[in-house]
C-alpha cells in the first residue's frame, strides 16, 4: 500500500483526527502555535476519546497525548548506594502543558506499585492509581496549561544494568518507564536535568555536562545541567568505579570513561578512539551542512555491553572489547571500530537530532547511521576499500534473513511500543543500507544529499516519518518513488535472477536477465547492478544493468565477443540471488577486483543454500582450495566465515570425519604461507574452529600451555582464553587420558582484569565435562537474574549446543523456546534473536527440526514478530534437513 498523511486543520476535527490515527497508525499534524501556554484549548471545545489504561504504550495513547502534551520537562534525583542490592532513592518532579484537563494523563511507569512512595500534582497531595504500567494522574487535579507532578519513590531497576562497582541506563526503545515515571514516546521530547548521588571515588556522566559536584563523607552529588531536548530513549548516565580521559580534538572538547586495566591496549588504542570520533564529526558537519547540535560529545566503555555501542546523546555506551584493541587485532576489528564510533556519531544527527516519529521507522536512524558510517570510514581510514567493505559488511547478513520464511520488511507496523524490541535486527541494519545506496545511486548523490539536508533543516529537534522523507526526495528527481519504495521498504524478500545468453560464430547475439521473486510473488525490484564479462587471460569488459522491468535486454553487449563466463554483480551494488557460472569456481583467483571476487563468494554460497551449483562439500573444497590464493584479508574473513558454516551446519559428523583433517591441514599451510599478520590470525582462528583431530587439538594445547603463538600470530589474554573455551567444549585434555591441570581454572588464574575473570566464570559450567553441571547451568538460565548479562549468555549458550554436545544438549531446546515470550518481556532488543541464534544456530538433525515444527503447531497464535525470529534462526537448520547427506 501506498502510506499517505492526511493533515488536520483547526481544533475541530481532533477527536475525528485523533480516532483516525489511532485506528489507522497514521500520524497528525496540527497548525504549530506560538508556544505550548497559547496552545490550550477552552474547556468543553471537543469531545475527547479517552484511550485505555492497558500495558505497554499504544499507539492510540502515543497519539492522544502528542495532541494534548507539550513542554516536557523532568527533574530527577537519585541516590546509588554502594550496595547493589540496596534500593536506589528517587524524586521525581514531571512538568508540561497540557491543552485540555477533562481526561486523566497518563504516565508510563513498569514497575511494582510498591516502588512509588507519594505524588503531588500541582503542588496538591493525589492518592495513587498505578495500573497496567501506568501512574494515571486524575483529571480533576490538572489544569489547562502548565502542570507539576511531584513523585518520591524507589527506582525500577530493569533497566539500570547495576553491577558491584558501576551502573549504566540503557532504556531504547520503551525502557525509560522502567526507572521512573515519565511518557515514553520518541515524540514527545524533553530536557532532564539530573542530580545523581553515587559513592565517593566514582566518576559519572550524563546526557549534560556536570554543572557542580559536592563531595560529603562516603558520597559525592554529581549535579548535571539541564540537558537538550530529547525522547526519553535517549536519556541517559553511568557511575562507578571509571577512569577518565579527556582530549580536545578540532576544538572539541571529548571525555571517556573507561575500566580497561591492559596497558598495551590503553597505549594503542586512546588515541585511535578520540580521533576516530573527532574525524567522524568533523564529516558530519561537512556533510550535512549543520554542526555538531548538542552541549557536549563524551562517550562510556562498558563492559560486555548488550550492542556494540548505543547513541545516546552527549554520553554514547560503547562495548569496552569493539574500543579496545590491541597489537594482534585485525583489519577488520579495526574497520569494525571505525564503523561503530562513525555509526553512533552520524546518530548523533540522524536519530537525535531528528527522530523517527513512532518506533515503527526506528530502521530510519540506524540506515542513515550505518549509511553514514560506511562513508565516514571511507575518508577516515587508510586504504580502505570501501565497496568491498561494503559487500561483507552488509549482504550475508542482509541474505541470512531474508532468505528465511520469517523474513520482515524494512518498514514494519507497531501497535504498541512493548514490541518494538521485535523490529531491530539484520534487515534494517543491513538490508536497508543496501536499499539506501540504491536509492542514492537513482537519485544521484548531490540530489540525495541536498534531500538529507533539507530534511534535517526542517525537522530539527523534532521528530519525522520515513513518507515525509520520501516526500522530500521524490520532488528531487523524476523517478517514481512512491513505487519504488512499496517494493524496496515495504515488503520483504529479495528477487531471483537468471539469464540468457546467445552466441553465434565466437560473438554474443543477445543477453537477457529476467528477476522474480523468490516467494513466488509478482513482484519487481528496481535496480542498478553490474555485469562482468570474463575472458580467458585475465581480460574483463564490465557494464551496468539497469533491472527496471521483469525481463531486461542488454544491447550493449550484443557484437562482444562470447566471454568465458559472466560474474553477476560484480561491484556489489545490486540485491537477489544471481546466477553462478559452472566455470566460475575454478576461476575465482582469476579475478582481479576484490569486490568482484567477494559478490563471487556471496554468489556461490546462497546458490549453494538454494540446492544449485555445488554442494556443500563441494562448495569448501573450492575455499579450501582458495584460502592461499586470496590477498584480501576483508576477503579471507568473509571465505573463512562461509566455509566454517558449511563445516559444522552443513557437512553431517561422517563428512565432516572425512573432510576435516584435510581442512586443517589447508588451514595450516595457508597460515604458514601467508604474509601478513593478519590474515594468519585470521586462519589460525578458523583452525581453532574446525580442529578435530588429536593432533590439531594437541598442538592447540601446547600453544595455550606455553603461551607460544605460531609464528607471525599475535595471541592476545583474550584469545588465549578463546583457545582454552575451544579445547574446554572439546573436553581436552580431559578427554584424551591426560591429567594436567583443567584448562579453565588455569586460565581464569591468568586473567587479571577483573571484569573479565567474571565472565569466564560465568562461562565455566557451561563447559563442564559433566552433563550434571551443564544441566545445572541451563536451568538456573530460568531464573531472569541470571540473564542479566545478555552477552555471557549467549556466549554460554553456543558452548552448550555446540555441534560436539549437541548429543546431550538437544534436550533443551524445547524450553529454550518456551522461555522465548520471557526473554522479550525480560531482555534488552537482540536478546530473544541471539538467544535464538546460539540455541539453534549449529544444530542439522530432523529431531531438532522437529522440536522447532512441532513448537510452532503448539502456538498457532504466537507473537508474530517473535514466530518470525524463530523462523529466521531456524532457518539453516530446515535447509540443514535437505542438503545433508
Amino acid at each position: 500500500m501506498t502510506f499517505s498523511f492526511r493533515k488536520y486543520g483547526g481544533t475541530g476535527a481532533l477527536a475525528l483526527g485523533l480516532l483516525a490515527a489511532a485506528c489507522q497508525r497514521q500520524p497528525l499534524s496540527l497548525p504549530r502555535t506560538a508556544n505550548a501556554a497559547s496552545a490550550v484549548l477552552p474547556v468543553g471545545a471537543l469531545p475527547l476519546p479517552e484511550p485505555p489504561v492497558e500495558k505497554g504504550v499504544s499507539e492510540a495513547l502515543a497519539v492522544a497525548r502528542k495532541q494534548l502534551i507539550s513542554g516536557v520537562a523532568y527533574k530527577l534525583s537519585l541516590t546509588v548506594p554502594a550496595q547493589k542490592t540496596t534500593p536506589i532513592e528517587a524524586v521525581e518532579s514531571v512538568s508540561f502543558y497540557l491543552k485540555d484537563n477533562r481526561l486523566p494523563v497518563q504516565l508510563d511507569f513498569k514497575a511494582p506499585t510498591a516502588n512509588l512512595h507519594g505524588l503531588t500534582v500541582n503542588g496538591q497531595p493525589v492518592a495513587i492509581d498505578h495500573r497496567a504500567e501506568h501512574l494515571v494522574l486524575p483529571a480533576a487535579a490538572l489544569k489547562p496549561g502548565h502542570n507539576v507532578a511531584e513523585i518520591r519513590l524507589m527506582a525500577g531497576e530493569q533497566s539500570l544494568n547495576r553491577n558491584d562497582e558501576y551502573l549504566y541506563t540503557l532504556l531504547v526503545p520503551d525502557r525509560a518507564r522502567t526507572v521512573v515515571p515519565v511518557f515514553d514516546q520518541p515524540d514527545l521530547k524533553a530536557t532532564f536535568a539530573l542530580a545523581l548521588t553515587v559513592p565517593a571515588g566514582w566518576q559519572a556522566v550524563a546526557n549534560a555536562p556536570v554543572r557542580d559536584s559536592v563531595l560529603s563523607g562516603t558520597i559525592k552529588q554529581y549535579i548535571f545541567a539541564t540537558s537538550d531536548s530529547i525522547s526519553t530513549y535517549l536519556f541517559s548516565f553511568a557511575a562507578g568505579k571509571f577512569s577518565r580521559v579527556n582530549r580536545t580534538l578540532n576544538g572539541r572538547a571529548m571525555r571517556l570513561l573507561h575500566r580497561e586495566t591492559d596497558a598495551a591496549k590503553l597505549r594503542l588504542s586512546l588515541g585511535p578512539i578520540f580521533q576516530l570520533h573527532a574525524d567522524a564529526l568533523q564529516f558530519m558537519e561537512q556533510y550535512t551542512g549543520l554542526p555538531y547540535p548538542f552541549q557536549k560529545f563524551d562517550f562510556v566503555s562498558i563492559p560486555d555491553f548488550q550492542y556494540g555501542g548505543m547513541e545516546h546523546v552527549g554520553a554514547i555506551d560503547y562495548k569496552a572489547s569493539t574500543l579496545f584493541l590491541d597489537e594482534g587485532a585485525t583489519q577488520d576489528q579495526l574497520l569494525a571500530r571505525s564503523n561503530l564510533v562513525a555509526h553512533e556519531t552520524a546518530h548523533m544527527w540522524f536519530g537525535n537530532l531528528v527522530t523517527m516519529q513512532w518506533f515503527n521507522d526506528v530502521w530510519m536512524k540506524e540506515v542513515f547511521a550505518n549509511f553514514m558510517a560506511d562513508k565516514v570510514t571511507r575518508v577516515a581510514v587508510r586504504n580502505s576499500n570501501y565497496d568491498l567493505k561494503f559487500v561483507i559488511d552488509h549482504y550475508p547478513a542482509a541474505y541470512g534473513i531474508d532468505r528465511t520464511a520469517g523474513a520482515n520488511p524494512i518498514r514494519q507496523p507497531l501497535a504498541n511500543l512493548q514490541n518494538a524490541g521485535s523490529l531491530y535486527g539484520n534487515i534494517i541494519y543491513h538490508k536497508a543500507p543496501i536499499m539506501m545506496r540504491q536509492l542514492e545511486r537513482l537519485m544521484g548523490e548531490e540530489a540525495f544529499r541536498e534531500g538529507l539536508r533539507d530534511y534535517l533543516r526542517r525537522y530539527a529537534h523534532g521528530n519525522a516519518t520515513w513518507p515525509a522523507l520520501i516526500d522530500l526526495l521524490d520532488a528531487r528527481t523524476p523517478a517514481d518513488l512512491q513505487a519504488w519504495n512499496q517494493v524496496w521498504v515495504n515488503q520483504p524478500g529479495r528477487p531471483v535472477f537468471s539469464h540468457e545468453l546467445t552466441t553465434s560464430a565466437g560473438k554474443i547475439t543477445g543477453l537477457s536477465l529476467t528477476q522474480r521473486a523468490e516467494d513466488g510473488s509478482d513482484r519487481l525490484w528496481p535496480q542498478l547492478f553490474e555485469l562482468l564479462l570474463v575472458y580467458p587471460g585475465g581480460r574483463t569488459k564490465e557494464l551496468t544493468v539497469n533491472m527496471n522491468q521483469r525481463t531486461v535486454a542488454v544491447p550493449l553487449v550484443v557484437g562482444e565477443p562470447a566471454p568465458a563466463f559472466i560474474v553477476f554483480n560484480s561491484t556489489g551494488l545490486g540485491y537477489g540471488v544471481f546466477p553462478v557460472a559452472k566455470e566460475l569456481p575454478a576461476q575465482l583467483a582469476t579475478l582481479k577486483s576484490p569486490v568482484a571476487r567477494a559478490a563471487a563468494y556471496v554468489n556461490l554460497y546462497e546458490n549453494m543454500l538454494k540446492g544449485q551449483v555445488l554442494k556443500p562439500q563441494e562448495l569448501l573444497a573450492v575455499y579450501r582450495q582458495a584460502l592461499a590464493r586470496e590477498p584480501e584479508e576483508l576477503n579471507l574473513k568473509l571465505l573463512l566465515d562461509q566455509a566454517t558454516d558449511i563445516f559444522w551446519q552443513f557437512l553431517g559428523p561422517a563428512q565432516r570425519q572425512a573432510v576435516g583433517p584435510a581442512f586443517e591441514q589447508n588451514l595450516w599451510a595457508a597460515l604458514q604461507q601467508s604474509p601478513s599478520a593478519n590474515a594468519k590470525k585470521q586462519l589460525f582462528k578458523a583452525y581453532q574452529s574446525v580442529a578435530l583431530t588429536p593432533p590439531a587439538q594437541a598442538r592447540l594445547y601446547r600453544i595455550w600451555q606455553t603461551q607460544a603463538a605460531p609464528v607471525g600470530v599475535k595471541l592476545t589474554e583474550d584469545d588465549y582464553t578463546a583457545l582454552a573455551l575451544a579445547l574446554a567444549v572439546r573436553a581436552y585434555p580431559a578427554g584424551q587420558g591426560a591429567a594436567p591441570q583443567p584448562i579453565l581454572p588455569a586460565q581464569l588464574a591468568r586473567i587479571k582484569n577483573p571484569d573479565r575473570r567474571q565472565r569466564l566464570q560465568f562461562l565455566m559450567p557451561a563447559l563442564a565435562p559433566d552433563a550434571a553441571t551443564r544441566d545445572a547451568f541451563f536451568a538456573s538460565l530460568k531464573d531472569e537474574q541470571n540473564r542479566e548479562k545478555e552477552a555471557w549468555v549467549t556466549s554460554a549458550l553456543g558452548y552448550l549446543h555446540h555441534p560436539l554436545r549437541q548429543a546431550t544438549s538437544e534436550k533443551y531446546l524445547s524450553a529454550s523456546l518456551n522461555l522465548l515470550e520471557e526473554i522479550q518481556l525480560t531482555g534488552d532488543i537482540f536478546f530473544p534473536s541471539s538467544w535464538l541464534q546460539a540455541t539453534l544456530g549449529a544444530y542439522q538433525s530432523p529431531a531438532a527440526a522437529a522440536t522447532v515444527r512441532t513448537f510452532l503447531a503448539a502456538h498457532p497464535n504466537y507473537n508474530p514478530p517473535l514466530r518470525a525470529k524463530l523462523l529466521q534462526a531456524a532457518d539453516d537448520l530446515f535447509r540443514a534437513e535437505k542438503l545433508v547427506r
